[in-house]
């Protein structure tokens, strides 16, 4: 009987995956590390119709066509941009391009999915608002997967309902001589910090090393603290969130684990745990089992990659989504950047 009960559980889960579909076909412009480690898994695991695969050299639209039949692989973004049957396009290439081919896509009026930073400034990003509005673009965000990560999901619902006093956030790389760390590593923590606790000003900043800051930022309810940085090591990279509140802290690390630990007890301001002996209590809130290979315990899943694809096709397909990266929902991590360049250039 057990067993009977299991096989069916596990009959329906594969047919409510199999009976997802996608009417729609769409475009990837790129193919490059990024995009064949975190996005194109997600696309085949959904089935999206992938009609185009869009890159720089004939020799790479030829190798793309041999190794995935199914698919037309072109040079030309306008043979994309022309077809009517295309309503949703993926872009990751080089963060210098983004700009030029997001302006290009939503000019079509085709639903635009870019990958981070979707520009460089915030006059940029402006410029793709605008653009989005004139040619009624249905579908238009930028990939800050963190906004989809379970863990993150989980810590701003308990966040909404909570007293919060200030946070510290760690992120710290190696050094990442290949672009800007400003506008290609930074835009991740905070854009995070912006997408919790809202909208912020820059209290203090000090450049403490080449492309390393110390901030403190003040938001309507919080303050925090920002170590952005890199450099530390990419074998040992952190990126760790601690949030105190009135009920108690929050510690989130690299969105794979988030615990709570209550504020503990007083009795007329005296704090009990100081009066006799105290087990300190941890809540565990979100934990990635790497034991069990199943879809949610997959890095891709846990690090928001999955939700933030799935979001935007069906909202493309016109199907029930939440966009939590839409482009005006960027103007303030953007207004932080350009502070922050602000005071490197300020005598």
């Amino acid at each position: 009987m057990i067993r009977q009960l299991i096989a069916r559980y596990k009959r329906l889960r594969t047919e409510r995956h199999l009976a997802q579909t996608f009417h729609n076909q769409y475009a990837f412009v790129g193919m490059g590390q990024h995009a064949l480690t975190n996005l194109y898994p997600v696309l085949h695991y959904l089935g999206v119709p992938l009609k185009f695969i869009c890159v720089t050299s004939e020799r790479k639209a030829h190798l793309i066509e041999h190794k995935y039949p199914h698919v037309t692989a072109t040079t030309s973004l306008d043979s994309i941009l022309v077809d009517e049957t295309v309503k949703g396009v993926f872009v990751s290439v080089s963060p210098s391009a983004h700009f030029l081919i997001a302006s290009r896509v939503l000019r079509s009026g085709k639903s635009l999915f870019i990958e981070k930073p979707p520009c460089l400034s915030e006059e940029e990003l402006n410029q793709l608002i605008d653009l989005q509005t004139l040619h009624r673009s249905p579908v238009a965000m930028a990939g800050l997967q963190k906004r989809y990560a379970p863990a993150v999901q989980l810590l701003k619902k308990r966040l909404d309902k909570e007293r919060l006093i200030n946070y510290d956030l760690h992120y710290s790389t190696g050094a990442y001589p290949e672009g800007d760390a400003l506008t290609e590593l930074y835009i991740h923590p905070l854009d995070l910090v912006c997408h919790l606790f809202g909208k912020a000003e820059i209290l203090a900043c000090r450049q403490v090393a080449k492309d390393s800051y110390i901030l403190m930022l003040q938001h309507a309810h919080a303050v925090g603290t920002l170590e952005l940085s890199t450099a530390y090591s990419w074998a040992g990279a952190e990126e760790s969130l601690k949030v105190c509140t009135t009920a108690g802290t929050y510690h989130l690390a690299q969105m794979e684990d988030l615990t709570f630990t209550p504020t503990p007890s007083s009795i007329i301001g005296i704090p009990t745990e100081k009066m006799y002996s105290h087990s300190m209590m941890h809540e565990h809130l979100y934990h990635r089992n790497s034991f069990v290979p199943t879809l949610p315990n997959n890095q891709i899943y846990s690090q928001g990659y999955f939700n933030e694809i799935a979001a935007f096709v069906h909202a493309v397909e016109g199907k029930r989504a939440t966009i939590e990266g839409s482009l005006s929902s960027l103007s303030h991590p953007y207004h932080i950047i350009r502070n922050i360049i602000k005071t490197k250039t300020d005598p």
